[in-house]
Formats: C-alpha cells, structure tokens, sequence
C-alpha cells in the first residue's frame, strides 16, 4: 500500500505555506472508520485557519473540514461496512488521501451524487441550513440574499426555494443566469441596490442573509428588515454585534449552530442525491495543487466550489 498523504500548514501566512507530507493514519478505533478520500471541499474557512498570527507550536495544522470517501476499515462498535460510500461532515484534516474518523461524523452518500459534489456538499449546505432556520424563512416569504452566486449562496437560493420563499438575489451580472436558473431574482450590487431592491419588493422583505459582510450588505439589510432578528451575517463581526442583528459560524460571538447543523445532514444529502439541491463545482484540484485552490478561494470571487481530488 502507498503511503497516506495530507496538506499541511507549516506556518502562518498565506497559501505558500502549504506542502503535502507523507502520514500513517494509523488504525481505527472504537467508533471510528478509515475512510479512502475521493474528494474534500475547500472552504474560506480552511485559509483563515491558518491567516495568523497564531502559535508556531500548533504547527503543522491539518487542514480540511468535509469530504467524502469510502470506508476502508471499521473499529469496534460501528455500524458502517467497508466499502460504503459515505460523506464526512464535520472532521479535521479531511484534505488527505485516507482519514480516520467518528462514525458520527458520517452520512451515507446517495449513489447518484457525484464525488466532487459529495465533498463540497456539506459545510455550505448546512451554513445555508442555519441562516434559513435563524432567520425563520418560510412560505410566501421574501428574502434578500448578499452574496447569492458563492458556495453558501447558491446552496441558500435552492433551500429558501424549496421552502416556498421568494429570493431576491444580488451578485454581480455573470451569475445573474445561474441564479435565474434557481428560481431567484437577481439584482446587482453596488451604489443604488436600496432603490433597485425596494423597487422589486415595494411590499418588503421580510429577512435578509449577509453572506459577504461589506457594508452596503449590513445598511441595505438593516434598512429594508424592520424585524433584526430577521437579519443574519456570517461575515460582518465588526458590526453585526453593533447594530443587534443574529452572528452565525465561527467568528467572535457567533451562534456555531452545531446541532442544527447536524441534523440537517440527512437531509441535505437526500435534496442532493434527489436533485433538489444542486451542488456547483466551479474547479477541482489534486492535493499537489491546494495551495492554488486556496489563492483563488481567497480572492472572494469564486461561483460554487473548489475540490481537491486526492
């Protein structure tokens, strides 16, 4: 058998601080499985994880919170055989060739899912999930969405539309098909969005999800929503705390929402393997090539999202 390999951060920085090391993921214990990694999502979270300044005596930092593989061996005290296709949602280290982990990290993958999509599927969809149960969008209700053509909001579009909500959409005019496409109705950023969205809505919006966490997202949102708690960031730290609106994900004072998260996995992958839920692969890359995955998520302008294929 050839060795296991894995991307790592040997420092604090940027993406040249990335390499790919040979490991032994050793075997797996009570509870867990070995799973042979066909494809792990790359996500803005992975390259924060490693922004800095941090503790050099954390380094090397394993890297990689989805994927999705098959099982390879079992530990004692598991429900899951080897060979099942399975996705891995929420784990450490998942931009590796093989990785042990807890079963309760697994979902069975729905055979007709691709393995590209299989491993981006998860840490958008559920952050996706999570904004739409914070903001409790329902039926007939009308929701702006900034951001909508990335990895979260393409996902947010399909999961407010499957709940019968209306979604107004801003992104910039190349995605404008796509989020057509998705049922949303596409506006563009920038200078005048207030007008354009009051324009569309001369009724109101009833929520809005910040998925970018500019400026113009957090004014718009908090001019068009009367209710704050109907408006959600996953990007704006700064202000979000500030002007009472709900702070989701991972950053200071946010709601993680892990338990919600979780339990909307099944589902997901059941909307997914169903084609309720499309997953939009913009790019795939092989674990050599991380680190040119990890500059072009970083610049913020990505539609859909970037996998490694190990």
């Amino acid at each position: 058998m050839s060795a296991s390999r894995r991307v790592v951060a040997t420092g604090f920085g940027g993406p040249e601080n990335l390499e790919v090391v040979e490991f032994s993921p050793g075997g797996p214990g009570s509870g867990e499985v070995l799973v042979s990694v066909r494809a792990a999502g790359v996500n803005p979270a992975d390259v924060k994880r490693y922004r800095g300044p941090g503790d050099p005596a954390q380094l090397p930092l394993m890297l990689g919170y989805e994927a999705a593989g098959t099982v390879t061996a079992v530990g004692p005290d598991v429900g899951h055989a080897v060979g099942d296709e399975v996705i891995v949602f929420r784990t450490q280290g998942a931009y590796a060739s093989d990785l042990v982990v807890s079963q309760s990290a697994l979902t069975p993958k729905p055979a007709s899912l691709g393995w590209a999509e299989a491993g981006g599927l998860m840490l958008t969809g559920a952050t996706a999930w999570h904004t739409l149960v914070a903001t409790g969008v329902e039926e007939r209700d009308t929701v702006l969405m900034h951001g909508a053509a990335g990895g979260v909001g393409l996902s947010a579009v399909q999961l407010a539309r499957l709940r019968g909500a209306r979604v107004i959409a801003t992104a910039s005019p190349g995605n404008h098909d796509l989020l057509r496409e998705l049922g949303a109705e596409p506006v563009v950023y920038g200078d005048g969005l207030e007008d354009r969205v009051r324009g569309m809505a001369p009724d109101g919006v009833d929520a809005a999800i910040d998925l970018v966490g500019t400026d113009e997202a957090m004014d718009v949102s908090l001019a068009l929503v009367a209710d704050r708690s109907r408006i959600v960031t996953i990007a704006n730290f700064a202000r979000g705390p500030q002007e009472g609106v709900k702070l989701l994900g991972g950053g200071p004072g946010a709601d993680p929402g892990t338990d919600i998260r979780d339990a909307a996995r099944a589902e997901l992958a059941r909307l997914a393997g169903t084609e309720q839920l499309r997953v939009f692969v913009a790019s795939t890359y092989p674990l050599d090539d991380a680190a040119e995955a990890h500059r072009q998520i970083a610049t913020g302008h990505t539609s859909g999202k970037l996998v490694l294929l190990p």
